[in-house]
This record gives C-alpha cells, sequence and structure tokens, in this order.
C-alpha cells in the first residue's frame, strides 16, 4: 500500500473525524458589503466664480462584511474627494466630502467621483453640479 493510500484509509475513519463543511464556510465567509448613498448627485444651484463649496455624500454599508472604499477619483483636479478609509462595519455608516473649487470657471459645471470599493457593486459614480457666475 502506498502512503497516498494509507493516509486515505487513514483519514477515513468510523465518523469521528468527519468535517462539517457549512461551519467551516461560516468561520472563512466574512460577508459582503452593500454600499448605499442617501443621494448619488448634488447641486450646488448658483455659485460665484472663486468660491470653494463643499459636500458630505452619506453613505451606509447594508451588507453584512466590511466596506472599505478603495478609492475615490474624480473628473477633475477641481474637485477633491475626502473619505473614510478605516473599514465600515455592517449597518454603519461613512462620510465622502467633496470639496469644488470654483476659480477659473464659468457657466454650467458637472464633475463626477468615481468610488470603488470591496462591495457587490464596485463602482458607483456621484455627481456634483454647479453654475458658476463671474464675479461683478
Amino acid at each position: 500500500m502506498n502512503l497516498f493510500a494509507l493516509l486515505l484509509v487513514a483519514g477515513c475513519g468510523s465518523g469521528s473525524g468527519n468535517i462539517n463543511f457549512d461551519s467551516v464556510n461560516s468561520l472563512t465567509d466574512t460577508g459582503k458589503a452593500v454600499i448605499v448613498f442617501k443621494e448619488y448627485e448634488h447641486s450646488f444651484g448658483k455659485v460665484e466664480e472663486g468660491e470653494k463649496v463643499g459636500y458630505i455624500f452619506r453613505f451606509e454599508n447594508q451588507g453584512t462584511g466590511n466596506l472599505v472604499i478603495q478609492n475615490a477619483i474624480t473628473s477633475c483636479g477641481c474637485t477633491v474627494p475626502k473619505y473614510d478609509r478605516k473599514p465600515i462595519s455592517p449597518g454603519r455608516s461613512g462620510n465622502l466630502e467633496v470639496i469644488f473649487d470654483t476659480s477659473g470657471r464659468s457657466g454650467l459645471q458637472a464633475k463626477t467621483i468615481t468610488v470603488k470599493s470591496n462591495a457587490t457593486v464596485p463602482v458607483i459614480l456621484l455627481k456634483i453640479t454647479a453654475d458658476v457666475q463671474l464675479k461683478k
């Protein structure tokens, strides 16, 4: 009998060594994160050129696993995102703040923020708009 066959026979005892795969899966399954924003779009309305305006997008982890925002990328250097970098537990909320610098801009402005995370929907798009008025 080769070593493999010996191990196979030795491992097939009378039930005392049976593995309950459901309990193993529950120990290794960390759940899924589900990110849900209260709003996906925000309008600043009319703002004066040169102003820096900000908005906080609030979100919740409605999943069963920790939520981690990996990145938030804006469509323009004039828009800066700040977000929670620590894992967000299930049922907890977080913030993603966006600061828009209107300097050198005029007219209707629309900027997107691409949020990448470990959630079941890994990429979310947020949008801000502003009607930038030139200084008088």
